[in-house]
């Protein structure tokens, strides 16, 4: 038994370890999407559906990227330029969209309130 858990304690750590760089790097990235006049940077979540079945073809974990615009009620096209702007930074860095979808995600959400999401993939 004690062999066993040896075996499994670097891989736990590795797990780990990735995981918590792959959140610095999301946090980084998204941190400089924009200029602190326009929308401030909150930080994400992890969201995934336990009542959904892994196999079923409805998307079950996903991520939501948090910001806060900086102004008012902005216009639905600044709106859609915003959630444009963030989905496109994150595509661009494939090595973490490659992360992400190891590490199980099926889709990614911006969010800019809490009363919406816009999905990005």
């Amino acid at each position: 038994m004690r062999t066993r858990l040896y075996a499994l304690a670097p891989a736990v750590v590795l797990s780990l370890a990735a995981s918590q760089v792959h959140a610095e790097n999301l946090d980084v990235l998204m941190s400089q999407v924009f200029s602190k006049q326009e929308a401030t940077y909150i930080g994400f979540e992890s969201v995934e559906r336990e009542d959904i079945p892994e196999r079923a073809a409805v998307d079950r974990k996903y991520l939501i990227v948090d910001f806060r615009l900086n102004g008012q009620n902005p216009a639905v096209e600044q709106l859609q330029a915003s959630v444009h702007k963030v989905c496109m930074t994150l595509l661009k860095d494939r090595e973490l969209i490659r992360s992400l979808s190891d590490s199980g995600y099926d889709m990614v959400s911006v969010a800019f309130d809490r009363k919406s999401q816009f999905d990005c993939l």
